[in-house]
């Protein structure tokens, strides 16, 4: 092996403009007006809209697959009174007290009858989503001294990719010793195949913790030497079902010890029919985040309609969970400055559009602003399996970097591809300092974010990743505050560091700040001052309360923290600089979001009923699509690793 960095040569090619799985959902526009109660059953507000659409569309004996999420009051009985309803149970999922079922039509009502049943969804289809170790300022990170270790690269700290496998074998896995990194790999769709004949996996897996052995290490993932989990929930074609999602986020919680998983990567996703509150992958997020693990999930690629004009409330699950970091994509235009990075125009837009129906048909909407951060997610270049479906069937998707299987790149864009970035970053803290709780890492990546100008919280959340100014805040931090009482000191140094970052030349302000349910909090005390929102088993957003409309702090926050109740267009500095775009209260309203679906003037609302009833029925259509960029230079491997990483 040889542990130099060759010379590479260097082909010159025009990127292709149609790079990235664009996901165009056919949303279904609701009928009256939010707020007006629905004819429906007793029980219609312990059923998912679409269990109950189809069941009015499908003959009375035909099967539904559903997930059956129980209460306290769950009974033995469940699986022998299922049987007399001809239901039958398909799995278990004991750590979120749900049951996988295929149930009769004619029998979804007299289930949500049942006492010990708190709430039925649709088995729905997912599907993922399709130098920035430099320009996110990763390589500045790794200059952290480490005891024993090359540097800050995510040693240790175990990732878990839910996706449609990974190559254990690509090159882009081997540790420094040359054995692989994959160190478990299941399979969760039934094909029982644990390899990546899809192809988006294994390009997300190398992302957030590819090595630079290929290529003169130009390819580097953001914590290259992190142990990779392979858990394949997308089958051979890209699509799967939320209950292999819940049945591995199930293994994940049982087995986190056993192999370290302090982050998950979920670069896939479903409607966001339900809220938050009830959509059960969403639980299940929240308890592995309130288990200390980081959840990082793709926002989707829905933020253009198919005229090319912006649309707004195309957020899916899981990235509707407000517990979950969610991510959209960046387009950096090729370079590693990011004077010129904006949002990439099919990265989906919030308010979450989520909703829920109570006892009285009543429906409520979540309407959380998100993705709560962007990263670079536009013609990014990572592995590729061997003879995978994405490429052959767009072969300009190859890089063109080897011949070789084992070293081959190929070109994918959207959030799928921004997420594991986030992912990779999550893995660097977590090294850096191992006592982070999942929101702390939350709040460092969205307070040293750097806002995006000219877009808005809905577009970026609190702006573009920013990996060394996150690592340089928690160099600063003490450890050990998980049970810190509110306004203990954070850092170690009197005052405040400088909120800047410097890559490629440029400097740029911090965000400063930290994106909430349906706002925004700024001051220093939230990197001075321990906050209760930073523990265990809360969400950041409790630290707002609404009391009629107005506002106010509860104890989760010191008094140091400002609240805002607007959303803003960026003007490139921090998050209290720029021009207000959307308040508010007028988020938060139960009246309809503005005007007829109309948000303001600079982009449509989808419907005032999110994806619509049948939106997995129909399934989900993909084209290839992907934002303008730069001419690029992309390096050519000449099959000799580089250990330089």
């Amino acid at each position: 092996m040889n542990n130099s960095c060759p010379t590479v040569k260097y082909l010159l090619v025009l990127l292709p403009l149609a790079a990235v799985l664009y996901l165009n959902f056919s949303p279904q526009h609701a009928k009256g007006t939010r707020g007006k109660a629905a004819p429906r059953s007793p029980f219609s507000h312990k059923v998912s809209s679409d269990v109950s659409d189809k069941a009015r569309l499908v003959p009375p004996t035909a099967s539904i697959p559903v997930i059956v999420q129980l209460n306290d009051k769950a009974s033995p009985s469940f699986e022998t009174d299922l049987q007399k309803k001809s239901g039958h149970l398909t799995g278990t999922l004991p750590h979120f007290n749900a049951r996988i079922v295929d149930l009769p039509a004619k029998s979804v009502d007299d289930l949500a009858a049942r006492p010990d049943v708190d709430f039925i969804s649709l088995d729905r289809q997912n599907i993922s989503f399709g130098h920035i170790s430099t320009t996110t300022g990763a390589e500045a990170a790794r200059l952290t001294n480490i005891p024993n270790t090359t540097g800050l690269d995510g040693t240790g700290i175990g990732i878990a990719v839910l996706d449609s496998g990974i190559d254990a074998t690509h090159t882009a896995f081997l540790d420094r010793r040359g054995r692989s990194r994959v160190i478990v790999s299941l399979d969760f769709t039934g094909e029982r195949i644990y390899n990546d004949p899809f192809g988006h996996g294994t390009h997300v897996a190398s992302i957030a913790a590819g090595n630079g052995r290929i290529a003169n290490a130009q390819f580097t993932g953001i914590a290259p030497n992190a142990n990779l989990l392979n858990l394949r929930v997308l089958n051979s074609s890209g699509s799967g079902k939320v209950s292999s999602v819940l049945t591995a986020l199930d293994w994940v919680l049982a087995n986190r010890n056993t192999y370290n998983i302090r982050v998950v990567n979920m670069s896939l996703g479903a409607p966001a029919v339900d809220s938050y509150i009830y959509d059960p992958v969403c639980r299940a997020v929240r308890k592995l985040v309130d288990a200390g693990i980081v959840v990082v999930a793709a926002v989707g690629n829905n933020g253009v309609n198919d005229g090319g004009k912006k649309i707004y409330g195309q957020v899916h699950s899981p990235g509707i969970e407000p517990s979950a970091i969610t991510v959209g994509a960046a387009n950096t235009f090729g370079t590693d400055e990011r004077r010129d990075d904006g949002v990439a125009t099919y990265s989906s837009r919030g308010p979450t559009r989520s909703s829920y129906l109570d006892s009285a048909g009543v429906r409520h909407y979540d309407h959380l602003i998100k993705p709560d951060l962007v990263a670079p997610g536009n013609k990014i270049i990572d592995a590729a399996s061997p003879n995978n479906y994405l490429v052959t069937h767009n072969p300009w998707l190859d890089a063109g970097v080897s011949r070789l299987d084992n070293r081959r790149m190929m070109y994918l864009n959207g959030s799928s591809v921004a997420t594991p970035v986030v992912a990779g970053a999550a893995a660097l803290l977590l090294q850096a300092d191992p006592t982070l709780t999942p929101n702390m890492i939350k709040m460092l990546l969205m307070y040293t974010a750097q806002p995006l100008r000219g877009f808005n919280m809905l577009e970026q959340g609190a702006g573009e990743v920013n990996i060394e100014g996150a690592v340089r805040l928690v160099n600063l931090m003490h450890k050990n505050l998980m049970n810190a009482q509110v306004g203990t000191p954070l850092l170690t140094i009197s005052g405040t560091p400088i909120p800047q970052t410097k890559i490629a030349g440029q400097t740029f302000e911090w965000a400063q700040g930290i994106i909430l349910k349906h706002n925004f909090a700024t001051g220093p005390d939230l990197i001075t001052r321990y906050q209760q929102i930073y523990g265990l088993g809360v969400l950041m957003s409790d630290g707002v309360l609404v009391n009629k409309g107005a506002m106010i702090r509860n104890s989760m926050l010191s008094a140091g923290v400002r609240l805002s109740d607007n959303v803003l267009i960026s003007n490139g500095t921090n998050m209290t600089g720029g021009t207000l775009f959307l308040s508010s209260g007028v988020l938060v309203s139960d009246g309809v979001l503005v005007s007829d679906g109309v948000l303001v003037s600079d982009g449509v609302l989808v419907s005032d009923a999110i994806l619509g009833p049948n939106a997995n029925v129909q399934g989900m259509s993909t084209t290839m699509h992907a934002d303008p960029t730069t001419v690029s230079v992309v390096p050519v491997d000449n099959g000799r690793d580089c250990l330089k990483y």
